[in-house]
């Protein structure tokens, strides 16, 4: 019986796993850390997003400028096939108003917990605190665990080692080093789905950190979300941030900022927002005046002064109007990368084969967010960690195969 080594317990190498080991194969699998998806149960902390109902193509637009062979895994691998893999580990899904698909128990942890289960029942070994960090010169995979380095040999190899992001629970990017030893060319690593730097006053800063912007609208190149932000002690996050995430980052590391422009009452049209601005103020404080004639929270009042030169009380109605439903926001840099939700760039798509097999190590195959690709939140990202651990899995499965005809 073939055996196959998968580092990385992560959801792109217990599906990888799962699919070699219905198949019959001897599969283990090595994590560095203690206990297994980590990373996959903080994502289900608010509610685990398992993927999303939108129509294929508009779904694929999501993965907008990456390799079609990303593309493909999803078309092998899509929303609907994720839905009927929870259904058969027991745990039923459902759409929220969003489109966004749910487990009915709405947690990640019944779901890891069905899924171990039945790992184990297919016989998948887990091997715990053991760090992958190469190779030795006769192609076994190195890797260190608490009493030392040991070597591990098999048939084939399916790395899934995940991105950068939140490296305490378990993808630190310590891969890169490895790989790039073997000449394999690999795309810096970014935050992706992060939050930005603002130079908030001090004032601003202590006293709306962990606020909500709610209902708000942001546009940067010619791009608008609707959504909620975050105030934080030293910038904003938030899913509306997120989802201009990559344009943002990109914007900022070649122009050194980039600027947000923010509307405050998206819903209401800008005759009606400076009809209400003009109704007389009477001995309300200004900031009670917003609050109650145009529903502005205390934040976003705090907003508006924070990031207009010119005091409030000092413009018309018309201006004021104009900086409500248009009010800028200089970004200067993202969040560091062990903040950010997922990770941009890593193995290039160049490096393997259709078959999500290294080019320069024939054995070796990658799947999940090691690979150069980047997704909004929403359910894209899990989605594209199990479908490519699927196809890696079945690369494996015709590599040996091709392997044991010749």
């Amino acid at each position: 019986m073939p055996s196959v080594a998968v580092v990385g317990g992560g959801p792109a190498g217990l599906m990888a796993a799962e699919v070699l080991a219905r198949a019959g194969l001897a599969v283990t699998i090595f994590d560095r850390m203690s206990s297994i998806g980590r990373k996959f149960l903080l994502a289900g902390r608010g509610g685990l997003n398992i993927t999303h109902s939108e129509e294929m193509p508009h779904f694929l637009e999501r993965y907008a400028g990456t390799n079609p062979l990303l593309r493909v895994a999803i078309e092998s691998f899509p929303p609907a096939a994720t839905r009927a893999w929870c259904n058969e580990l027991g745990q039923d899904t459902f759409i929220g108003s969003s489109g966004r698909v749910f487990p009915a128990s709405f947690k990640s942890s019944p779901l890891l917990r069905a899924w171990l289960r039945q790992l184990g029942d297919l016989g998948v070994q887990l091997k715990l605190r053991h760090r992958w960090v190469g190779w030795d010169d006769a192609g076994a995979l190195e890797l260190e665990t608490p009493e030392g380095l040991v070597t591990v040999k098999s048939d084939a190899c399916i790395l899934a080692l995940g991105g950068a992001s939140w490296p305490r629970l378990g993808a630190d990017g310590s891969w890169v080093e490895p790989l790039s030893a073997q000449g394999i060319a690999i795309a810096p690593l970014r935050p992706a789905n992060c939050g930005f730097l603002v130079p908030w006053s001090d004032l601003f800063g202590n006293r709306f950190a962990g606020q909500p912007l709610k209902g708000i609208a942001l546009s940067f190149g010619g791009q608008t979300v609707r959504g909620e932000g975050m105030i934080t002690q030293r910038g904003i996050e938030g899913g509306a941030i997120y989802a201009l995430s990559s344009a943002l980052r990109d914007a900022i590391i070649t122009d050194g900022a980039a600027t947000l422009q923010i509307s405050l009452r998206p819903d209401l049209a800008a005759a009606e927002l400076q009809r209400r601005l003009d109704a007389p103020r009477g001995k309300q404080s200004l900031a009670t005046f917003l609050r109650k004639t145009v529903a502005l929270s205390p934040v976003a009042i705090g907003l508006l002064n924070e990031l207009n030169a010119v005091k409030l009380t000092a413009l018309d109605a018309h201006a004021l109007a104009s900086l409500i439903q248009s009010l800028p926001l200089r970004l200067t840099g993202a969040f560091p990368i062990d903040r950010a939700i997922s990770t941009a760039g890593g193995i290039a798509f160049a490096e393997i084969d259709d078959q999500f097999m290294l080019r320069r190590r024939p054995g070796v195959f990658v799947a999940g967010e090691m690979l150069d690709w980047e997704a909004p939140t929403g359910g894209y990202l899990l989605q594209a960690c199990l479908a490519t651990g699927a196809s890696a899995a079945r690369g494996v499965l015709q590599w040996l195969e091709a392997r044991k005809a010749h």
